[in-house]
């Protein structure tokens, strides 16, 4: 790959394998070099049966739908926001990526699911990219009063069953919207049941050998200097400077971990485990570390048995009542 000599090409930040900057202010992200495409949603998945669309929520903010195969008139289906994953940096809903695993997760879900397309860092900052994800789950929300009616939300969000979801940036999105709900209402009084969080994007700074792991790196590259680096509660959930884990806002917690992520250790998730059930929260918490297994291998790979057996543990989660 070559690059214009011209001054505007100076690269200011080089953030391998995420980003490289320029100074012109262009990003530039690797997704040609690990065959990384978007594709387009489908009327009905080959493999599930799931269909799926694409919709606008703003002029920042949209979205991939997803419905399952042979869902009936007025059927009422749990309601799962998922965020999706990429260091806050990279990553988009539209990926096939996420479109497989999507189709997959829904399929056993049996739930209606919006797959939220926000905003990244660097060319925003981390409270824009959380005001997006805030908004997205507020419009989902809306719908239970019928605003702003997406058809297949209003016709089979059942909204005593509301779930969000993500991976790693994700999981770490779901945090911050999961405190954000335990001190602000959603639209129409809906309430959240419940978050799952995998391999969440958490820093805890007295983790052996946490200096050395790549997240570290990009979470300092894109801290707002007005946060604390990694004593911010926006990435560490045990940090001083943050609030109670007593005011998680939603009455079930799914936590997973891989044995051997070396992104984020698994010590760091069990820690969040520990912590929230000293905290006071009275809902209830399930954790599972899954041995032999790195980051987020269930969403590289949905088909793998071990894929398989974590994405109905996700399942069992939703569809319990």
């Amino acid at each position: 790959m070559t690059f214009s000599e011209n001054d505007d090409e100076e690269v200011i930040t080089d953030f391998q394998p995420y980003y490289r900057v320029y100074k012109n202010g262009r990003v530039h992200r690797f997704y040609e070099l690990y065959g990384i495409v978007e594709v387009p949603p489908s009327l009905e998945d080959p493999d599930t049966g799931v269909s799926s669309k694409d919709v606008t929520i703003s002029p920042h903010i949209s979205a991939r739908l997803y419905l399952p195969k042979n869902t009936i008139a007025d059927q009422k289906l749990p309601v799962l926001v998922y965020y999706h994953g990429g260091g806050l940096v990279a990553g988009s809903a539209f990926f096939e990526t996420e479109h497989r695993y999507l189709n997959h997760l829904v399929s056993e879900s049996n739930c209606i699911a919006i797959s939220v397309n926000y905003r990244l860092a660097p060319e925003h900052d981390l409270p824009t990219l959380y005001q997006d994800c805030w908004d997205a789950l507020q419009w989902v929300a809306s719908h239970a009063a019928g605003k702003d009616a997406e058809p297949w939300i209003a016709n089979h969000g059942d909204f005593n069953r509301l779930f969000i979801a993500g991976d790693s940036a994700g999981g770490n999105i779901v945090y911050n919207m999961t405190m954000r709900v335990g001190r602000e209402s959603l639209s129409g009084g809906v309430k959240l049941v419940g978050a799952i969080f995998a391999f969440p994007f958490f820093l805890i700074p007295s983790v052996e050998n946490i200096e050395g792991c790549l997240i570290y790196k990009l979470w300092n590259t894109i801290c707002p200097p007005s946060e604390q680096g990694i004593n911010s509660p926006m990435v560490n959930p045990v940090s001083e400077n943050g609030p109670s884990l007593s005011e998680l806002g939603c009455s079930r917690l799914f936590l997973c971990a891989g044995e051997k992520d070396e992104l984020v250790p698994s010590e760091i998730i069990s820690r969040f485990a520990e912590a929230v059930k000293k905290s006071g929260w009275k809902g209830e918490l399930e954790y599972i570390e899954v041995e032999g297994e790195g980051h987020c291998f269930q969403a590289a790979n949905p088909e793998a048995e071990k894929s398989k057996h974590l994405i109905k543990r996700m399942a069992s989660f939703i569809q319990r009542k």
